[in-house]
């Protein structure tokens, strides 16, 4: 695992050439609004690509979505006049997209990540057409996207439908806080629209960028959970005396898994100097598996993670369009739209976010349970009178409920479409979007985890004997949520402490 995402080294100008976006910069330009030009080389191939397609069409050879129709109608020809009118009446059939709209942030991912693909040179798709796509950016049109409609094959078609229309003056945005009508908003921002040639809507909508673009989302936001449910698990085995020799690693190197090292050897990075943790045999033989199972479960995790994170960074920088203008000359047409690598890899990125959240419930119990803490029922002052942190015990296990609800794989089902010309869809983007949803739910239990362990910690006013390093997230924590003296409604401090976790990486 490389480095963390963080802001830092703010980039001014990412320069997007197909091949080489990285999850910072596609960072820096969804987040903090860093420019995004297409590369000198990179314009060169789009021009190419535009040529070839041209040549094509004038030679009267018949190639599908240019002057066929789409779908189950790939038989039914189309006349030379009526090939821009065909990619226009394909954004608007296909914008049936429903539900709530994607976050900002989605919809600026999916930008950057079709301009990207687009910039690989093997769509056809014309210079004016791919510069309004990057200013829309740059300027900050947002499409409004509805969040479900997708089968994921051929890729994200309403989704990305939504987000085309714009670019025709069509469809809605938001741009500068207020939702506009597309035309409106490309007027206000000082930009015309385009009148789409052959190929070019075919281009825009037939690809995987929804789902990448969440994914990629996702995975950032899994890798700063990831940090956060090692760093919680320090915090527990720090109020409950963990036993430390359970992630020795010449134990550890018995099994070779490198993320069980990882993990392990982060742990007792951050334990180092702790006068709470104690030694097998010391007070007792072994931990519970919540603990002394925290390399194996939690680096299983971090594998599954890693398995993702390779495969949106593939697909960040892959063409995903069909047909694919070749650089010599053939126009071919396949199935790289389909979204089951990235429907995969999400439904693996799902279960494993599910678990750093099931077994930091488990923790979560033997901290408010007394029977296994040895500490005040509840984690309550006064036990009784007070309930203590009970109910976020409940809060938590309704979490960890909910996730394995979501964690079945969205890649398992497949209902066909067009007459059944498009006979298996890959649901990728059903299972990114979900991947989100438990991600979401996993920083709630984790952030439940460091408040009880907080208050573990508080009870038996062990702050002295910390790790200098657990000491300072505890003092971040209690910025967020202090001690609790008494009953205290704390939801909004979990809410807060759980966003605060997602955003930024525990390093």
């Amino acid at each position: 695992m490389d480095e963390p995402v963080t802001q830092a080294q703010f980039a001014e100008v990412v320069e997007l050439d197909g091949d080489r976006l990285t999850r910072e910069q596609l960072r820096q330009i969804v987040e903090r609004k860093a420019t995004c030009v297409i590369s000198e080389e990179a314009w060169i191939r789009v021009q190419e690509s535009r040529r070839r397609i041209e040549e094509q069409v004038a030679a009267g050879k018949i190639i599908y979505g240019v002057n066929t129709g789409f779908g189950k109608l790939s038989d039914v020809s189309i006349d030379a006049e009526d090939v821009g009118l065909l990619q226009l009446n394909l954004l608007r059939a296909d914008a049936v997209g429903v539900g709530e709209p994607l976050p900002t942030p989605v919809v600026r991912a999916m930008l950057v990540l079709r301009a990207n693909a687009l910039a690989k040179g093997y769509s056809g798709i014309r210079a004016e057409t791919l510069q309004l796509l990057v200013d829309c950016l740059n300027r900050g049109i947002h499409p409004i996207v509805p969040s479900k409609g997708s089968l994921g094959a051929s890729g994200d078609l309403a989704p990305l439908a939504h987000m085309a229309l714009i670019l025709v003056g069509e469809g809605n945005a938001e741009y500068e806080g207020e939702r506009l009508p597309g035309k409106v908003a490309l007027e206000r921002a000082g930009l015309a629209a385009v009148k789409l040639g052959a190929k070019e809507g075919l281009a825009l909508i037939n690809g995987t960028q929804c789902m990448t673009g969440v994914g990629a989302i996702a995975i950032t936001e899994a890798e700063h959970l990831g940090l956060a449910a090692d760093m919680a698990a320090c915090l527990t085995m720090e109020a409950l005396r963990g036993i430390i020799d359970a992630f020795s690693p010449e134990l550890l190197a018995t099994r070779p898994h490198k993320e069980l090292e990882l993990v392990a050897g982060r742990i007792r990075t951050w334990l180092g100097g702790s006068r709470r943790i104690t030694q097998q045999g010391e007070q007792r033989v072994q931990d519970a598996y919540s603990i002394r199972c925290i390399p194996q479960v939690h680096g299983a995790s971090w594998q599954a993670w890693g398995y993702a994170e390779d495969k949106i960074l593939t697909e960040m920088n892959a063409t995903t369009d069909n047909p694919i203008v070749l650089e010599d000359g053939r126009v071919l047409s396949g199935g790289q739209f389909h979204g089951q690598p990235i429907a995969l890899a999400m439904d693996l990125l799902k279960i494993a976010a599910a678990e750093w959240a099931n077994i930091s419930e488990r923790r979560i119990e033997r901290l408010v349970n007394p029977q296994l803490s040895g500490l005040s029922p509840f984690l309550a002052p006064n036990p009784g009178l007070e309930c203590g942190l009970m109910v976020a015990q409940y809060a938590a296990a309704a979490l960890v409920s909910e996730n394995k609800v979501l964690a079945h794989p969205a890649s398992v089902d497949s209902i066909p479409s067009s007459a059944n010309q498009e006979d298996h869809v890959s649901m990728g983007t059903i299972a990114a979007r979900q991947s989100r949803e438990i991600i979401a739910n996993a920083a709630r239990v984790i952030a439940i985890e460091m408040i009880c362990a907080s208050q573990a910690i508080y009870l038996q006013q062990a702050e002295d004997d910390l790790a200098p390093r657990t000491r300072q997230h505890l003092e971040w924590v209690r910025e967020i949520i202090p001690p609790l003296t008494t009953d205290t409604a704390i939801s909004e401090q979990i809410e807060m402490l759980a966003q605060t976790l997602l955003a930024e990486a525990i390093v």
